[in-house]
């Protein structure tokens, strides 16, 4: 080779460092070859160039991907840095998604991570979304590039998402990529410290291109190792929340043991004062201005079973009539706890085991929380003490529920033991007393008793509790009268039905057994003819009455069902009885009962037209005609009976 050749050949070979040092574009290193191929160089020449043009750009391509690969170690020492500041989780996983999308120049990417105990995850995080319905999107763990993520351990990518069918695609997943415009994809997991198993992800990182992209390997191995930083940050992030939260539960718990314990501290100081004011013999007046004053409140009332006042401080008003305060006093008594009254006050029962033995109201300047309330129950107990000393041993409630079982068990006690234990209570049993069986429909229930309790209170009676059954015996001579108000009263503060029977009078020990046994036949009764909610005494029982009657009072049933007309024919001399019978006898046929009684069919429509003046228009109905059958019959048996003790007198005589 000649020395001008070699001269330029190495001339050339330089002209490539010049281009390396300059980085100049391909398009540069390309013309140089070109140029000596246009100035005729030898062909050993130029293969030695197009050689070292190669050697050139291979020598830029390494340094440049030695230059990205240093530039994407050193966003990632950024976003390490980034990632281990103080960040709560929503901010730490908005980061994330914001450094994955900048480190591979994508245009989205999203987290999603698992629900637990549910085999789906939800997009927690997004940017560079286009659309407001990716976050919060639910996307089945069973598919997509997510799945393949977690069954490969590491990124999964395809360079275009909907096109590519080797692998498992989810309808969810499918719309968000092609509501985002998306083609190009990378799932990287988001594996726990802890995990042992590939499966043992707690999420899953994606990045997406709206373009058809191949992932370089550096790529794939930046985003691997961003997967691992994010997922140690989240994985902490989300342990620091849960810690925070307990700590705050933990706090939380303190402050209201703190307070628990101060209100029982103060509980008990009220408990302790109001009872020394008993212990030391005060009245319960005294009791009820020392409570007031405890509690705070200007107006308090000490009231009886049934709503007298005995006690009082401040203009604390009555309050009216009706079953409302009294149902209030049953659900405070039922529910153990106070209720609300009406004009912003409450209602706080002072009980003794199941007996109402008074009821504490009071109307608090401000509305009472949970330590107000619990210091008026304290206050009731103590109001409650009171009571009891207040009251004679002689008329304790459950001495008188002892009596009254014994009164209905029969032959349990002497009868002079039983009367002298009533006259003790101030019960006088040869005063006419009624019987009342009553039954809530839907079960006895707590509301009931103690309803019970202050009605036999209220009414000077005895109560029981048997079964499913409440058992009276209250003084008077009308049971028809006694079983209806007691029946409206208890179905008012119950809200549901209530079946009554009832019975009496009785005026001696075994009167009271006869008639508590009637009432229940009559209870029984109205149950069998579906009378729910009904209450009924023999009397108003009718015929089935005298039949359940133990001595039936046969001349009161005719009284009651003809007796009008019977007096009507004394008084007028008429025969509208026997037009009666006729009439029955004949099928109800006005013109047969004409020719039995041998008058013209217009007399017995005219005597049947009096017979409906006096009896009512209902009087031929089925069961009222049934009746007045009776009736009839049984006054015709009655003078047949008369008639033949009448002639054996005579006979004897």
């Amino acid at each position: 080779m000649a020395a001008d050749d070699r001269s330029s050949s190495e001339s050339d070979l330089f002209t490539f460092l010049e281009l390396l040092a300059g980085e100049a574009p391909d398009s540069a290193f390309e013309q140089v070859v070109a140029d000596a191929r246009r100035a005729g160089a030898p062909r050993d020449d130029l293969r030695r160039l197009v050689r070292a043009k190669d050697a050139a750009l291979a020598v830029r391509e390494n340094s440049g991907r030695r230059r990205q690969r240093e530039a994407g170690l050193a966003a990632l020492v950024d976003t390490a840095r980034d990632l281990s500041l103080p960040h709560g989780p929503d901010a730490l996983r908005k980061t994330v998604v914001r450094r994955a999308r900048l480190l591979l120049g994508v245009d989205m990417a999203w987290m999603a991570l698992h629900d637990p105990g549910r085999s789906r995850s939800r997009v927690c995080a997004s940017d560079g979304h286009a659309t407001a319905d990716t976050l919060g999107c639910a996307v089945p763990a069973d598919g997509g590039a997510g799945r393949q993520a977690i069954r490969r351990g590491g990124p999964f990518w395809t360079a275009d998402y909907l096109g590519d069918d080797t692998f498992d695609h989810v309808p969810p997943l499918d719309e968000l990529v092609r509501a985002e415009g998306l083609h190009a994809v990378m799932a990287v997991p988001l594996r726990s410290e802890s995990a042992r198993t590939r499966d043992a992800a707690f999420g899953v990182l994606y990045v997406a291109d709206r373009r058809v992209r191949h992932f370089t390997p550096d790529e794939t191995a930046l985003m691997s190792a961003l997967g691992d930083l994010s997922a140690a940050a989240v994985e902490r992030a989300m342990l620091l929340e849960r810690t925070r939260a307990q700590a705050r539960r933990l706090a939380a718990e303190a402050a209201r043991a703190r307070q628990a314990l101060a209100a029982a501290r103060t509980s008990r100081e009220v408990h302790d004062r109001l009872l020394d004011q008993v212990l030391a013999g005060r009245d319960l007046q005294a009791v009820a201005v020392e409570a007031a004053a405890l509690l705070g409140v200007a107006e308090l009332v000490v009231r009886d079973p049934a709503g007298r006042r005995l006690a009082s401080v401040g203009g604390a008003p009555d309050e009216p009539d009706g079953p409302g305060p009294l149902a209030r006093v049953l659900d405070a008594h039922a529910e153990g706890r106070p209720v609300r009254a009406g004009g912003g006050g409450w209602v706080c029962p002072a009980s003794a085991g199941d007996e109402v033995l008074g009821t504490l109201h009071v109307v608090p300047p401000a509305p009472l929380g949970a330590h107000g309330l619990e210091l008026l129950r304290t206050a009731a107990r103590a109001v409650a003490v009171a009571l009891l000393v207040r009251r004679s041993a002689g008329t304790d409630g459950r001495v008188r529920d002892l009596l009254f079982r014994d009164l209905l068990q029969g032959g349990a006690a002497p009868p002079e033991e039983l009367a002298e234990r009533a006259r003790r209570l101030d019960v006088d049993l040869d005063r006419p007393h009624v019987l009342v069986v009553a039954r809530p429909e839907g079960g006895m229930g707590g509301r009931a008793a103690v309803w019970a309790s202050s009605y036999a209170y209220r009414t000077s009676g005895l109560k029981a509790v048997d079964g499913d059954c409440l058992v009276m015996m209250l003084p008077g001579t009308d049971a028809g009268a006694a079983g209806e108000a007691l029946s409206a009263e208890l179905s008012a503060v119950l809200g549901r039905p209530v079946t009554v029977g009832s019975a009496g009078p009785a005026t001696d020990p075994a009167g009271i057994v006869a008639a508590h046994q009637e009432a229940r036949r009559c209870l029984e009764a109205v149950t069998a003819l579906g009378g729910v909610g009904v209450a009924a005494s023999p009397r108003e029982l009718g015929f089935l009455g005298l039949l359940l009657s133990d001595s039936p009072n046969t001349v009161g049933f005719i009284g009651r069902t003809i007796g009008p007309v019977l007096d009507y024919d004394t008084q007028q001399c008429t025969e509208l009885a026997r037009t009666l019978e006729a009439y029955f006898a004949s099928a109800c046929s006005p013109s047969r009962a004409a020719e039995t009684l041998h008058v013209h069919p217009n007399t017995v429509s005219r005597r049947l037209e009096r017979v409906t003046e006096l009896l009512g228009p209902g009087w031929q109905e089925p069961a009222r005609a049934l009746e007045v059958q009776l009736a009839l019959q049984l006054r015709r048996t009655r003078q047949a009976l008369v008639r033949r003790r009448d002639r054996a007198d005579r006979a004897v005589g």
